[in-house]
């Protein structure tokens, strides 16, 4: 079987534009089961990611132990033999075991962390060998008449009352995140047959497992579909799982069918390729097994990964810093150039300075996106009904200035700061109406929407490359797509940071759309 990648479905939703061209596409919006509308109307918080709190959690053992360690060496030992660095060295060096042992004992787990029993007796044997370890290794270097024994044993107690202590606190925070299901991975299984039940059932009996099956959609709508799979409804076809995952979080989907059944599944993905999620196949059920490595595990079940959802744990960190942080830099220096071109648009023609208009965000969940007016406020165009082109009459004098340079995007830094549902880099935000040639976006780009699997940006790929400004036939479009999509496969705040340097060399060199 040819391996399932996401170059395979760049080209095979190509392929399938090519074959189904001039035949008329599917309604834009689904209507969904009343069993999918009553469960995506439940309310659903943004989940955690239990990656990053194990990081966190890391990181909060590293440092109250240190400060443990130092501030009883600075209250009784230093005072009495002055300050020695290699007491905090050794200090230094004890927290990072600990840490370590800590890792090796396998207790920074969410699901360890709910418990109580597990995570303290693991917790306090590691930790008990960490002092034995230290004990051993000053006895044979002949260090031990150096240490302070009353030094020793209080780092030892009052450390191991810090970690029970934070481990309660800790306990406490990841159960009510759990009942808020914040910790929760909701997931979709496809495949409601025999094969899906079997699947449902073995992650049910599973115990502190953090997979919440949502429902089951099925590509059949004939009597080889369950309506009902181990207690779980069948929430609709595939073809409505796109719709459906708009509407609610979705972390997984789930393929219970065998990997034999090749030609389905890729008819499946072209379809599902789009979404933030994880998409993944069951190898429950296959007699083929390739080697442990191979797989992936949700608990026991072994898993092949077809698609990753891009930018998340660490990445997903790393990106909001940036945002924030860069994108606050930014604005305090553009703030006098903001002042100046709000001044120029109000004396310029009568109407707000600001416009905002409807675009797409991650996800395609509508946004609104703030600019300064380039348009006469009588010919303003919200919904982008009609593309800006070239000596357009409805735009300004001040506007063709801030146009052409893109000073009017500059109001978005406040939807970067402050409203986060943008960021400073990524595939820039398209008008929900946006057209080519009498076609929306999406109707002229098969696999359009797969760009917004990322929070659009300010500033992007395809736009120091030279596609932006107007947008008068399918290539444009299409190019901006293809390069959008390169970011999100190559993704890093390096690249990020190439971007945002970019991007003002870019304004002057390669505007010749943007009018």
């Amino acid at each position: 079987m040819e391996p399932i990648n996401a170059r395979t479905m760049l080209n095979a939703a190509t392929a399938a534009a090519a074959t189904t061209a001039g035949q008329p596409r599917v309604e834009r919006r689904r209507r969904l089961s009343q069993a999918a509308i009553a469960v995506s109307n439940q309310k659903v918080r943004p989940a955690y990611s239990p990656t990053v709190i194990a990081g966190v959690v890391r990181l909060a053992d590293f440092i109250l132990l240190t400060l443990v360690g130092v501030a009883l060496y600075l209250g009784y030992v230093a005072r009495l033999t002055g300050f020695n660095w290699e007491y905090v060295a050794a200090i230094l060096g004890m927290t990072m075991t600990a840490v370590i042992c800590f890792q090796a004992a396998d207790i920074y787990e969410v699901q360890v962390f709910r418990g109580q029993l597990r995570q303290m007796t693991r917790m306090i044997s590691s930790w008990t060998f960490v002092f034995l370890l230290f004990i051993g290794a000053s006895f044979f270097a002949k260090l031990g008449g150096e240490v302070s024994r009353l030094w020793l044993s209080a780092f030892f107690f009052a450390g191991l009352a810090v970690l029970i202590t934070e481990r309660l606190f800790l306990r406490a925070m990841v159960r009510r995140w759990a009942r808020d299901g914040r910790l929760d991975r909701r997931t979709i299984i496809v495949g409601s047959d025999e094969s899906g039940e079997k699947l449902v059932e073995a992650l049910k009996i599973q115990e502190d497992s953090d997979i919440d099956v949502l429902g089951v959609f099925d590509d059949r709508n004939d009597s080889r579909a369950l309506e009902t799979c181990a207690g779980v409804p069948k929430l609709g076809k595939v073809d409505d799982i796109v719709e459906f995952a708009r509407r609610t979080r979705i972390d997984l989907v789930l393929f219970a069918l065998p990997i034999s059944a090749e030609t389905r599944i890729l008819e499946m993905l072209k379809k599902l390729w789009v979404l933030p999620v994880d998409i993944r196949l069951s190898a429950h059920t296959n007699r083929l097994r390739f080697r442990p490595r191979a797989y992936s595990y949700l608990g026991k079940i072994p898993t092949l990964d077809v698609f990753e959802a891009p930018i998340t744990d660490w990445d997903l960190v790393m990106k909001w810093l940036f945002d924030h942080i860069a994108g606050g830099i930014v604005l305090l220096l553009a703030a006098p150039v903001m002042a100046l071109v709000a001044l120029a648009v109000k004396l310029d023609s009568p109407g707000p300075v600001l416009f905002r208009q409807k675009r797409f965000g991650f996800n395609n969940e509508r946004i609104d996106v703030y600019k300064f007016r380039s348009l006469y406020h009588d010919q303003a165009d919200p919904l982008a009904s009609k593309v800006v082109t070239k000596n357009d009459s409805r735009v300004t004098r001040v506007g063709r200035f801030i146009r052409k340079t893109s000073l009017d995007e500059l109001p978005q830094l406040f939807n970067v700061v402050f409203k986060g549902n943008l960021s400073l880099v990524g595939p820039r935000p398209h008008a929900v109406q946006g057209k080519v040639q009498s076609q929306l976006f999406d109707e002229a780009v098969d696999g359009y929407f797969a760009r917004h699997r990322v929070k659009p940006g300010i500033t992007g790929w395809a736009q120091i490359n030279g596609w932006r400004g107007e947008i008068d036939n399918e290539e444009k479009i299409q190019k901006r797509v293809e390069f959008d999509l390169y970011y999100i496969e190559n993704w890093s705040v390096l690249f990020d940071f190439y971007i945002l340097l970019k991007t003002p060399l870019a304004l002057l060199t390669k505007n010749e759309n943007a009018y």
